[in-house]
Formats: structure tokens, sequence, C-alpha cells
């Protein structure tokens, strides 16, 4: 009867903590609260919840967090997208003259944020059982979450929509795959680094208190 009444009060401590994120990921998403200039650059705070909720919660929870931000992203991008031209690679209800989003555009809206949730997850428990130290583990989660979300979403505009994407923005296909690379370096490195600030100096703290409450 007591385990039961334990396992009964863990799900409910779990679901609180999950929707305290998801409230956040909601602000990040839907507010200009979920950008920050990074000298010329912009660098996005969508994935940091998901990312958050993958090393607070696990692997699975981060999974879904990022299935929710891929769900208010694509939100955003159908109703006010942010930079018109390009939302057809993020929504198939979207369009930029003749071209028009598919079912491809899902998986780019959906797909990176499910794995930065997963990936950040898998490497922070990977970390945890061989005992390295919490706040390099948290920040591994972080930095590899940010790298597989910024990585694959690039991918996926580059082997889905690279002729398209190259002509609304008016450069060459062949300088594409340049161009892409390196906003991975720039904005992709920049958001990568802040996520592992984040995981570090967040989830740490965060984790020896939810813990003990637990």
């Amino acid at each position: 009867m007591q385990s039961n009444s334990r396992s009964q009060s863990d799900k409910i401590r779990v679901l609180t903590q999950f929707s305290i994120l998801l409230a956040l990921e909601a602000i990040v998403c839907f507010t200009p609260l979920g950008s920050i200039p990074v000298g010329p650059m912009v660098a996005t705070l969508m994935y940091l919840p998901v990312i958050v909720t993958a090393i607070l919660l696990g692997t699975k929870p981060g999974a879904l967090m990022g299935f929710f931000s891929g769900l208010f992203s694509f939100i955003v991008w159908t109703l006010m997208p942010p930079s018109p031209v390009v939302a057809f690679v993020f929504t198939p209800f979207y369009s930029a003259g003749d071209l028009q989003g598919n079912g491809w555009s899902l998986v780019i809206c959906f797909v990176p944020r499910i794995l930065a949730g997963a990936a950040a997850g898998a490497v922070y428990a990977l970390c945890d059982r061989k005992h390295v130290k919490p706040a390099l583990s948290c920040a591994l989660g972080g930095v590899l979450g940010g790298l597989t979300a910024t990585v694959l979403v690039l991918g996926g505009i580059y082997l889905f929509f690279g002729q398209d994407y190259a002509s609304v923005n008016d450069v060459a296909y062949s300088a594409l795959l340049g161009i892409l690379a390196t906003v991975v370096v720039t904005n992709g490195l920049a958001e990568a680094a802040i996520a592992g600030i984040v995981g570090a100096g967040v989830c740490v703290p965060l984790k020896k208190i939810w813990d003990k409450r637990g």
C-alpha cells in the first residue's frame, strides 16, 4: 500500500514538474523572450525547456517535450510566421509563391526537437552512469541536445527543400551547403553553448531541490 502511494506521488510530482516546464516552453515559443541577440545573430531559446526536461526528468519526458516544442513551432510558422518567405519549410499549410510545404515540413518541424530531447537525456544518463561530475554531465547533455536540433533542422532543409530554399533566399544552390554550415558554426554553436550553460547552471541546483523534495 505504501509502495503504491509512493508511486502515485512520484507520478504527480513528475507531471507537475513537466507542466511547469511545458509552460516555459510555451513562453519561449510564443513570445519574443524566446530569442536573444548574439552579436549580429539571433539565438533561439526554444530548445532549452526540452533539454532541461530531458536532464531533470529523463529521456522519454525530454522527447515528449520536444514534441510539444515542435507543435508550438508548427503553430507559430502556420499562423504567424516570423519569416513568411521560408515558412513552407516548417509547415505544409504555408506557401511562398509557387512553393508549398509538404509532409517533409512536418518532419523538419517535429523530428529534430524530439531527438534533441532524446539526445540530451541519453547523454546525461550515460555520463551519470559513468560517474561524470553532475555539472559536466548536464552541460554535455545541453550542448549535444542543442547541436542535434540545429544540425537536423538545417540538414533537413538542405535535403528536402534545398533548391527551393536557395531560390527564395536568392542564393545559388551550390553555395547553400556552405551557408547552412556557417549557420551551424555561428548560431548553432552559440545556441549549444547557451544550452550547456543552462544545463549546468539550472539543472544541477534544480535536480538537488527536486530530488530532495521527491
